[in-house]
């Protein structure tokens, strides 16, 4: 399978290169700003998300997309980086990918993951309601689109290869933790990737 990767030197964009690599796919590592070097076997592309011209050219060539990218500072409330991606995925007819964020997820008690204050403290508000707006261009958009809620906590660490998998409500352990590696959340997208589901939306977690 060839997949671009919009969003390719973050935390979640870089695990997705690795995990994609290491299956033996074809992948086009996007992303914005100068990079030293990118895993064998993939072809860095340098261009912005929000560059439809780009964005046709590449989707045009690829099976899938995922677009991990994350707002610059300030620029939260901005959506046309994944509009335009999704206008681009709709004019090739690629699968798109959307990594997004767990703030659209139901909370285990009431209400969006984004009012819980036990997951949204108030410092990181403004992203995760970036997230919200995201999911809901989506919601709207006719493009081959699945939106990937990852818990409430995403960090580095190892890749266990194991997880468990929900819809639109944020999965939590026994003792109420909602987390997972970002080496694990590739490990999804790749397996959704490869064996797609009937979900528009989903989680994970441990």
């Amino acid at each position: 399978m060839k997949i671009a990767v919009i969003g390719a030197t973050g935390m979640v964009g870089s695990r997705v290169v690795a995990e994609a690599v290491r299956r033996g796919h074809d992948v086009i590592a996007v992303f914005r700003s100068d990079i030293s070097s990118t895993p064998e076997g993939t072809r860095a592309v340098q261009g912005d998300a929000t560059d439809r011209d780009l964005m046709d050219d590449l989707l045009s060539e690829v099976d899938a997309v995922v677009a991990a990218t994350r707002p610059r500072p300030g620029e939260e409330a901005t959506v046309r980086p994944t509009k335009t991606m999704l206008d681009a995925a709709l004019a090739t007819r690629t699968r798109i990918l959307v990594v997004g964020g767990a703030a659209p997820l139901r909370s285990p008690g009431e209400g969006l993951v984004l009012d819980d204050s036990r997951y949204v403290p108030t410092d990181i508000r403004p992203i995760a309601a970036a997230s919200v707006r995201q999911f809901e261009v989506c919601r709207s958009h006719a493009a081959d689109w699945v939106y990937l809620s990852p818990p409430a906590l995403l960090e580095p660490g190892e890749r266990t290869g194991s997880y468990r998998r929900g819809q639109d409500e944020l999965l939590i352990d026994p003792s109420g933790a909602s987390r997972i590696s970002a080496e694990d959340l590739a490990v999804a997208v790749l397996d959704e990737l490869t064996t797609p589901s009937a979900d528009r939306h989903f989680t994970v977690a441990y």
